[in-house]
């Protein structure tokens, strides 16, 4: 599978991969255990929604001196440091839960922290894969971190329930500091090499404004990879929609233990998902491969909202799910490829800030259109009930039935106009790449490959 694996930097790769994975989990615990206590707590969903905000808003607001830090600083410290801020931030939630002393103010302040960290940490994770990682591994590589992130909500649960019950809250957030531990271990135990600095980035230095702005400046010159940027942000836009309307959908028409079942079994469709891509790396064509499979999605959307059936829907979320890793990876693996190494935590921080700022947007839109217009046209008697109606049917969840077939259509003709436009579609062969063999770097030391060598044993 990774012929190369006795490569150093390869080993260093697996090494800090293998504790990532590991803090994912205890991340994906102590999230479940304090999701348990604000409910319990407060009794209020809005509450709890309200932490889910506060932990994507510094994903969008500091990203981009996330990725000014990212590109002048040791990344490995970066994500070091990252871990520690996060580690001190649950341990100091447990304190206050040991003494009583937790109070819902404190799990947001908590929750703003340490995504703060995480802002820095994913976009030095990023950077650090692109320099271990030879190109032809990248796609299995970004398989193997999607696949950490898909196993997360799913054992987390099921580990976190067990836990609860026996070790109470402030016991799995013990276990969540440990598992922070664990990675930071991995992080000391290995070297990463550093890229050399160019004349033109020590310009860039000299304006703290410049480097703010460069990813902008970066991805505006190119348009290929400004294309697929736009057309990844309108797709998300319409994922998150479709991701807050499933339950309401599958609820109009059927029971809350069928939907339980719908979710986890079309849930299993993420990990599959990035299983395949650690295993096979992606297509050759790696945007071929996003526009096909983004035209499969909106198909996807569209038949299986026609009549209601819970066999299509669970076929549908489970394609859904399937199909987004690879998609997810190969994208990494374009970006990762044809941006240099001394400006990738700039470049992904705008890439990461667009991206992200679709998702709020939906959330705060698909309430007023579901209730205001697609329910009301295709209730009894609704403007729509006939003419669309006689085809999808009309009453309760129909409306966002419709909904979900127009967005769809939007991924159809998103992939179709990428298809169309060359310069997405010929960017891997336009654009030349950046990667690590083609660009300077400093190289470790005997001493640091001696270190790599002896702890990337346990990966």
């Amino acid at each position: 599978m990774y012929q190369s694996v006795k490569d150093p930097k390869m080993r260093t790769f697996f090494t800090i991969w293998f504790g990532q994975f590991i803090s994912q989990i205890g991340s994906g615990l102590s999230g479940f255990a304090l999701g348990v206590w604000v409910f319990q707590q407060t009794g209020s969903a809005t509450k709890f929604a309200f932490t889910v905000l506060l932990s994507m808003l510094p994903n969008i607001l500091v990203a981009p001196l996330a990725g000014d830090t990212v590109d002048r600083w040791d990344r490995r410290k970066v994500m070091a440091v990252s871990d520690s801020a996060a580690a001190l931030a649950t341990l100091a939630v447990a304190a206050l839960l040991f003494l009583g002393r937790l109070e819902l103010w404190h799990i947001y302040l908590a929750t703003v922290a340490i995504s703060l960290g995480s802002t820095f940490h994913s976009l030095a994770y990023s950077a650090i894969t692109t320099i271990l990682m030879p190109k032809e591994q990248l796609g299995r590589a970004n398989g193997l971190i999607q696949l950490g992130q898909s196993a997360t909500p799913i054992l987390s649960p099921l580990l976190a329930g067990v836990l609860v019950m026996t070790i109470k809250i402030g016991g799995v957030l013990l276990v969540d500091f440990a598992t922070f531990l664990v990675a930071l271990a991995t992080l000391i135990a290995v070297r990463v090499p550093k890229p050399i600095r160019t004349v033109e980035e020590e310009e860039q230095e000299q304006s703290f404004l410049r480097r703010l702005t460069y990813g902008w400046t970066f991805i505006k010159a190119r348009p290929g990879l400004r294309t697929l940027l736009t057309l990844f942000a309108i797709t998300n836009f319409a994922i998150a929609m479709v991701q807050v309307l499933v339950v309401p959908l599958v609820l109009s028409f059927s029971t809350a233990g069928v939907l339980g079942t719908v979710l986890s079994l079309s849930g299993s469709g993420l990990l599959v998902g990035s299983l395949l891509l650690s295993v096979w790396g992606g297509p050759k064509s790696r945007i071929t491969g996003i526009l096909l499979l983004w035209t499969l999605q909106g198909l996807l959307l569209m038949v299986a909202c026609i009549h209601a059936n819970i066999v299509l829907i669970a076929v549908m979320l489970f394609g859904l799910l399937f199909t987004a890793p690879i998609i997810n990876g190969c994208s990494q693996v374009v970006w990762q490829s044809k941006t240099p190494l001394n400006v990738q935590g700039r470049v992904f921080a705008v890439r990461r800030m667009i991206a992200f700022s679709c998702t709020p947007v939906a959330y705060l839109l698909v309430g007023p259109l579901v209730d205001k217009l697609f329910e009301p046209a295709l209730a009894e008697g609704g403007a729509l009930a006939g003419s669309v109606g006689r085809i999808i049917g009309v009453g309760p969840g129909r409306g966002i039935a419709f909904l979900f077939i127009c967005l769809g259509a939007v991924v159809v003709i998103v992939a179709a106009a990428g298809g169309l436009y060359p310069r997405l579609r010929n960017v891997e062969e336009e654009l030349p790449d950046a990667f690590p063999e083609a660009a300077p770097r400093e190289e470790p030391s005997r001493d640091e490959l001696l270190v790599t060598e002896e702890f990337a044993v346990g990966a």
